[in-house]
């Protein structure tokens, strides 16, 4: 069983925000893989069972604030019996471009709350992660806090669906083909 966490903020207010990227990922997978996300009785998490040709997957987006996501992984891998190995977190990246991927095997949280909070409850970093870039604001002085809650543009609407369908290419063939292969087609 893989397990594939999209990270962002719940609520209609940071929906379509910069930092949602990651959840907005998942819930396009799920969308198009027909399998709802529907609420946990005992996990802040919505999740999905999808198949990826013969692989079983759960799709999950936690319900915490971004910062606290540590509190919904943890018990989603013990609920689902996943292995730390097979288990993939989507996030915003501001260091890469709009839309770029990059998948890693491993690694720091690199400043990113949500990952310092999984990494927590964990205990490792060792688990796979897809960022997907969001850039950074135009002006050096702009308030990253800021930038990272507000909603895209509609001059990156296209860039952010193109990112969104990459990301669900890759996190299918993630799930079937492994890390490395897809390190090589996506990390361009």
């Amino acid at each position: 069983m893989k397990l594939i966490v999209g990270l962002g903020n719940p609520g209609i207010l940071y929906a379509n925000s910069r930092h949602n990227i990651g959840a907005m990922a998942v819930n396009a997978l799920a969308k198009e893989t027909n399998a709802p996300l529907r609420r946990e009785r005992t996990i802040p998490a919505r999740t999905a069972k999808a198949f990826f040709e013969k692989e079983a997957v759960t799709l999950a987006v936690p319900l915490t604030y971004m910062n606290l996501s540590g509190a919904a992984v943890a018990p989603l891998l013990r609920h689902t019996r996943t292995a730390v190995q097979d288990l993939i977190v989507v996030y915003d990246d501001l260091d890469l471009d709009m839309g770029v991927l990059r998948l890693r095997p491993a690694g720091s949280a690199g400043g990113h709350n949500g990952m310092k909070s999984i990494i927590a409850a964990l205990g490792t970093d060792d688990f796979c992660r897809l960022r997907i870039g969001i850039g950074r604001p135009a002006r050096r002085d702009a308030d990253v806090a800021r930038y990272v809650l507000s909603s895209f543009g509609r001059r990156e609407r296209k860039a952010l669906d193109e990112a969104i369908e990459n990301a669900c290419n890759c996190l299918q063939s993630w799930a079937v083909e492994g890390t490395t292969r897809c390190m090589n087609i996506y990390n361009r």
